[in-house]
């Protein structure tokens, strides 16, 4: 640019920025599943940011998975989606760029097709050909399937030639056949899926017999629109003997064939390659086989797209100014253009105006700034150019020459200073309107009262009343001091102001002027002598003579016109006295007129002259084409005109064309001014097919689609009237009532029609007579909110049948429906919990910050297809996501939303999916039933189903089993069974005994909730009292009555020794029960499962499948770990009272004193009327693995080992165990031996100790000395052996040392362990682990629970105190005396 050397500022002018599309998307074919590219890619030197649109709105890439935007900023759709209600990919795309803080530009649009299903409209059939001759094989699709069509001959692809050619609508063309053509065709749709075939046709060649054939025309030329380089092919496929020559002509001339773009192929069809705007033309194929001519014809339109002549090119300028941007596009059609700035579209107004192509903006602003696109489209496609608007200050001068600039502000160019050191002017003084004329006004003023310099110029400033946006005139040079501003409204307030300028630049504004043109006094009178003519189907000539009155010469002319019937009215300016209007619709009224402009404005416009365009062939051909067979000789056919706007004139006629069968054969025609013909003498049980063509005087137009019909092999019968229809149906709106129904079960009855009746309350009020071949019909004008009688019945020229009746209410009146809304996009779900899922979305209808500023609401619904018939639940919400909560566990929901806003709302959105994470089965097992197994009584089969609510996968259950159905839960005996297992079989049960049984599921969050208890007897055997159990229960528990004593003759020792020993077996049991049982106290009623044998803690039974245990056996309330007793016996059965041991047992040496204090203050807790303890009936069983428990020193270790088990409910941890240790110190190992068993310690109380004060060697020597003394003296507890069918987890015998005895703690430092007096608590964490008589398994940690109340155990120690030796040992010798007895009974 050029800038004066005065002004330093010319450096700061900032360049314009290189912005434009590299690339640009093209008008896309896709294909459903399979990915989509549309390429885009705009180059700057700032950075560029690309989005999308899709029918004029912007895509939300990031809520849609399936499109993304590429690096280069192309839009890659990763799989089509395409349906016949769902086409969400289908569209115009346009792909937008823009500057930050600089601007915007938008690239052409293109669209995105993408093709339908492979289906073919019709099936080849075989054919015969003459050798030499032409045959044609159909294939018909639909045009965009046509590219994906292939031939196939025997399995193999056929190769196209100059001989052998596929139309365009996909037919196989053979042409000079000979016997190598011969064979099996079949026609497929490739590269849409998987590919689809038609079924195969047979292709015969036979020899040439000499005999003639009639000429018939198998497929014409069609009218066909093309753009410009495309090619084409106009078929004309001729069959006759001899073999017809084909010519072609175009406008009346032969084509030259010789030329290289045309070319005659497959017998007769042109070929015509890179089309130029020169083909476009009517194209007649003439068909000649010397006995015989045919002669059809069809137009090629040639398409151009829009091409710039001028581009708009980049502006500087400054506010207030004037600017054109010039653009000037040709195509055919003409190109329409419409202007965006910044990407979105300029709406013209008083300061955007448009003439012809261009664009003119007046009175810049600051905002207008940005970029200027001019956007030309036709149907051939679109184009567009980009310029830059960059506006500079007032003290930055222009460059030299900027050629948008209008001529009123040219003179502004490069003027004002660059530097504001020096003064400026003050404002001019005394500006006043010296001429006010209509179109102008004239402004003077006086020099500023402090001009500060030499050649002083001025800028006028201007306008109108009410508007911010100003205009700009300068004076011609400088001290000029009055300016006329031109071309302004007649009868319009302006504000005027004056600024004026010296070498620094620009100074005060004046005060502003508010002046008023006057009213239209001296304008252009009318164009005399307007003439319009038509020259052709869419193009008129006009002409006109100049004005006779009005002052001035004209400066142009403006043409107006309008199509007849619409209000919207289209201008272009013209400077002489005649015009050629292009682009006009065919056969239509359009009105014309002319005003004519000189400096003043528009003058008088002429009258308007209405002209009708040529007439043209119709472009469309007649509807609803329908064929009725009335009898076995005679069909009707019946048709409507083409649709509207489609005939291009006036209508002379239609043409039918009919032919026996549904291959090529001689066609009958028939001329007719009427919408239906009969068609008699046709032949009995024949298929007829029938088109129709609709001409006027320029000639016929493309034909219907060819309808077939079959002639009846006989008439119907019509000597008796139809039966009743056979159902009637209706479907009530507001106002009208839909009808369907269908016909009388008897078809060999004639029908003519349906008559149809209704009214309110009656069905004789209307009348309404139908066609036969009618299926339903709307009855309309009703009234809202009445009841209708609806009668049916079928007529021949019989009479009319037996009616059907029906009835209807109308639905009440409503609003119109609006119009709905976008529906949500982008839905997801994410699954929160195992009952919580949140669900969000994005709404295209917002801003693109997503921001609601309205009164608009979501709806979501939800719901899940188990059971198929769940109804949806649905919420509200005003946000962009909602929380659905409440949901069921590891269940797969679906989720949708729609939007609501006022009285609009969306459809429903695509749905999402989510399944609830797993919780807890909220529902026991069911269907628990126990069968005893068939020849073993004391085996059970348990068998059950899943739980109802299982909430997740079932990884296992747990079966509880007990003989008194109100134990506590931890009193009964528990078995683990794997999840998939829905049966198993529990062995060793006593007989005659009534169990009770439990089912608990488990999966991976946990337990669910036990079954209700299931009652099971088991059979009865034979019950036999020995000898053996009488003086095992006398062990037990001995009663302090005095017995019989050995004082007594020997005669009667025999009598009184069996009675004692009947009577002593009775009262043994019985006072045994009652005095075992008295142990427990009102507050122990939990551990009732002390006098059963194998309860205590919860138990399993390991199975042979060596099955994990449940990690909640630890879980029970009081759970005790103490020690098991060594039985010596293989078989050993579990008692009440620890037994002596045998003499091969170091440890077995019993406590006589302590042992009579023991059974003394059970005596007493008797009679004081405690209750007596039960006794479970049970079996023996061969030894099993044990449950052992092994001392952990530190906390970390149960760190360490917490995930093998889950922690116990927070209230199980304010209960604890005392542990003792075995009578006989061993060695630990993780396979303890079978017969080993843990016995269960009796709780003291005791102060309490912190769990960090450390222990004394006298308190470990203690404790230990009280282990050895005392090995056999322990309250009642529970046996542990998983041997017996009431099986526990318990603790097995823990390793005691003399020199280190081992610690425990109990995990609530605030709760101490209990121990005997002089055994005190030491740190220490238990684990336990199974041991099996394979291998051993890891430990696991055990929580331990706390102790009894304190007064409760207190009386078990001083239940302890009160026995003394000397009664134990003369009880034991009283019992000893009589077993000598007895043996010496026996041995006599």
């Amino acid at each position: 640019m050029n800038c004066p050397s005065n002004y330093p500022k010319c450096s700061d002018i900032r360049g314009f920025t290189p912005f434009q599309f590299v690339v640009e998307p093209v008008d896309t074919l896709a294909v459903r599943g399979l990915p989509a590219v549309l390429n885009c890619s705009a180059a700057s030197d700032a950075p560029v940011r690309v989005e999308w649109k899709k029918d004029g709105t912007f895509l939300n890439l990031v809520a849609d998975d399936r499109k993304r935007q590429l690096a280069d900023g192309s839009l890659l759709i990763s799989a089509v989606v395409h349906s016949k209600h769902n086409k969400p990919d289908e569209g115009v795309y346009q792909c937008v760029a823009t500057i930050d803080n600089l601007g915007t530009i938008s690239s052409r649009t293109a669209r995105l097709t993408v093709a339908g299903l492979p289906r073919f409209l019709s099936q080849p059939e075989g054919v015969s050909v003459r050798s030499g001759g032409t045959e044609m094989l159909s294939c018909e699709v639909t045009e965009e399937l046509a590219p994906f069509t292939r031939w196939e001959r025997d399995g193999r692809p056929v190769e196209l030639d100059g001989r052998v050619i596929q139309l365009p609508s996909g037919a196989l063309v053979i042409s000079n056949g000979s016997q190598s053509d011969a064979g099996l065709y079949r026609c497929s749709i490739d590269g849409l899926g998987p590919a689809k075939t038609t079924d195969e046709a047979q292709l015969q060649v036979s020899a040439d017999s000499g005999v003639e054939e009639k000429l018939e025309t198998l497929q014409g030329p069609v009218a066909v629109v093309k753009v410009v380089g495309e090619s084409v092919l106009l078929p004309c496929v001729m069959k006759g003997y001899p073999v017809p020559v084909i010519r072609w002509t175009l406008n009346d001339r032969p084509i030259d064939e010789s030329r290289e773009r045309f070319a005659v192929i497959g017998g007769g069809s042109l070929q015509i390659v890179n089309l130029t705007e020169e083909d476009a033309g009517i194209y007649v194929c003439q068909a000649d086989s010397g006995n015989m001519t045919s002669e059809i014809q069809a137009e090629l339109t040639v398409h151009v797209p829009p091409r710039f002549l001028t581009r708009p090119s980049n502006t500087y300028a400054q506010e207030s100014m004037d600017i054109i941007f010039e653009c000037d596009v040709t195509g055919s059609p003409p190109p329409t253009v419409k202007w965006m700035k910044d990407g979105d579209t300029v709406i013209p107004s008083d300061y955007f105006r448009m003439k012809q192509h261009n664009l003119q903006v007046l009175g810049l602003v600051k905002s207008d700034e940005g970029f200027y696109q001019c956007l030309a489209e036709n149907d051939a496609g679109n184009v567009q150019a980009s310029a830059q608007l960059i506006i500079l200050d007032l003290d930055v001068a222009l460059p030299s020459a900027v050629p948008s600039l209008t001529d009123a502000t040219t003179d502004h160019v490069a003027s004002g200073p660059s530097e504001r050191n020096d003064p400026t002017p003050s404002a001019p003084r005394d500006v006043v309107a010296s001429l006010v004329s209509t179109r102008f006004i004239k402004l003077t003023w006086r020099l500023p009262a402090e001009p500060h310099g030499e050649n002083i110029t001025y800028s006028v400033f201007y306008s109108l009343e009410g508007t911010n946006r100003e205009r700009v005139e300068n004076t011609s040079g400088p001290g000029e001091m009055q300016v006329t501003i031109q071309n302004l409204v007649p009868d319009t307030k302006y504000t005027f102001r004056v600024v004026a300028s010296n070498a620094n630049g620009p100074g005060e504004s004046s005060t502003p002027l508010t002046v008023a043109t006057q009213l239209e006094v001296q304008v252009p009178g009318p164009a005399p002598n307007l003439q319009v003519v038509s020259v052709g189907t869419s193009s008129v000539t006009l002409s006109w003579d100049r004005p006779v009155t009005g002052n001035g010469e004209i400066q142009t002319y403006r043409l107006f016109y309008s199509e007849k019937g619409r209000d919207s009215e289209q201008d272009v300016d013209v400077t002489g006295l005649s015009y050629t209007m292009t682009g006009l619709k065919t056969f239509t009224e359009y009105s014309f007129r002319v005003v004519a402009y000189n400096k003043h404005g528009p003058g008088v416009s002429t009258e308007d002259v209405v002209v009708r365009t040529l007439s043209d062939v119709p472009s469309a051909a007649p509807q609803n084409l329908t064929l009725e067979v009335l009898n076995s000789t005679s069909i009707m056919v019946r048709w409507q005109p083409p649709p509207t706007g489609t005939l291009n004139g006036e209508l002379t006629g239609y043409r039918l064309r009919y032919r026996k069968g549904l291959r090529r054969a001689d066609a009958a025609e028939i001329s007719t001014s009427q919408l239906f013909q009969l068609i008699e003498g046709l032949e009995k049980g024949k298929v007829y097919t029938v088109r129709v063509s609709a001409s006027t005087v320029n000639g016929s137009g493309p034909t219907t689609e060819w309808i077939a019909a079959e002639t009846f092999e006989n008439d119907l019968d019509e000597s008796q009237v139809p039966g009743v229809p056979s159902s009637l149906h209706v479907r009530p709106l507001v106002n009208r009532i839909v009808v369907s129904w269908t016909p009388p079960e008897n078809q060999d009855v004639l029908v003519r029609g349906y008559k149809i009746g209704y009214g309110i309350g009656s069905p004789h009020a209307h009348t309404v007579t139908l066609d036969y071949k009618q299926r339903f019909y709307s009855i309309d004008n009703l009234d809202p909110s009445s009841h209708y009688v609806i009668t049916l019945k079928a007529f021949n020229n019989m009479g009319e049948g037996i009616p059907i009746y029906n009835s209807a209410t109308t639905r009440p009146q409503s609003a119109p429906d609006p119009t709905p809304m976008l529906p949500p996009v982008g839905v997801q779900a994410t699954v929160l919990s195992h009952d919580t899922v949140k669900v969000s979305w994005a709404d295209n209808s917002l801003a693109k910050n997503q921001k609601i500023t309205d009164s608009r609401y979501y709806t979501i619904r939800w719901k899940t297809n188990i059971p198929a018939n769940t109804k949806y639940k649905t919420a509200n919400t005003t946000t962009l996501f909602h929380t659905v909560t409440a949901l069921k566990p590891n269940t797969l929901y679906e989720f949708s939303v729609m939007v609501t806003k006022s009285r609009r709302s969306s459809t429903w959105s695509m749905t999402a999916h989510g399944t609830t994470f797993e919780s807890i089965p909220s529902s026991a097992p069911k269907d628990v039933t126990v069968i005893s197994k068939e020849g073993n009584p004391r085996i059970i089969n348990i068998n059950w189903q899943p739980p109802t609510e299982a909430n997740g996968k079932i990884t296992g259950y747990i079966i509880y089993y007990s003989t008194d159905v109100d134990a506590e839960v931890h009193d009964w005996v528990v078995e683990p069974v794997l999840g998939n297992r829905l049966t198993h079989q529990i062995q060793g049960l006593t007989l005659d005994t009534t169990y009770y049984y439990k089912i608990q599921a488990r999966n991976s969050k946990g337990m669910g909730p036990m079954s209700d208890a299931v009652q099971f007897h088991t059979p009865k055997g034979k019950s036999s009292t020995s000898l053996r159990l009488a003086l095992t229960l006398s062990r037990l528990c001995v009663s302090d009555k005095p017995g019989i004593t050995g004082r007594q003759e020997k005669r009667v020792l025999v009598i009184v020794v069996i009675v004692s020993v009947g009577v002593f077996t009775i009262i043994a049991v019985i006072a045994g029960a009652v005095l075992c049982t008295r142990r427990s106290n009102s507050h122990q009623k939990k551990k009732r499962a002390a006098c059963k044998s194998s309860t205590g803690s919860h138990k399993y039974k390991n199975s042979s499948k060596d099955l994990n245990p449940p990690d909640l056996w630890i879980h029970h309330e009081r759970l005790e770990l103490k020690p098991m007793d060594k039985s010596p016996e293989p078989n050993p059965v579990m008692t009440e009272t620890p037994i002596p041991r045998t003499a091969q047992d170091p440890a077995a040496e019993p406590s006589h004193q302590r042992r009579g204090e023991s059974l003394r203050h059970e005596a007493e807790e008797s009679r004081r009327g405690g209750r007596p303890k039960m006794m479970m009936p049970f079996d023996s069983q061969p030894p099993q693995p044990v449950i052992s428990a092994h001392p952990i020193h530190s906390l970390d270790h149960l760190h360490h080992h917490h995930h093998h088990y889950h922690l116990p409910p927070r209230g199980y941890l304010h209960h604890q165990i005392s542990l003792r240790a075995p009578a006989t110190p061993s060695v630990f190992s993780d396979r303890p031996p079978s017969a080993e068993s843990v016995r269960n310690q009796a709780p003291a109380p005791e102060p309490p100790v912190a769990p960090s004060q450390p222990s004394t060697t006298a308190e470990h020597q203690k404790t230990e000395a009280l282990i050895k003394e005392e090995p056999s003296i322990n309250p009642p507890t529970a046996h542990v052996r998983p041997t017996h069918p009431l099986k526990s987890f318990a603790a097995p015998a823990i390793t005691v040392s003399t020199h280190n005895p081992p610690t425990y703690e109990t995990t609530l430092p605030s709760t101490p362990l209990l121990a005997q007096p002089g055994l005190l608590p030491v740190p220490g964490v238990k684990t336990a682990s199974i041991g099996t008589l394979i291998r051993a398994r890891a430990p696991m940690a055990v929580t331990v629970p706390s102790a009894p109340d304190q007064s409760e155990t207190s009386t078990m120690l001083d239940t302890v105190s009160t026995y003394e030796t000397d009664e134990l040992s003369e009880e034991m010798a009283h019992l000893e005396g009589l077993m000598k007895d007895l043996n010496a009974i026996t041995t006599d």
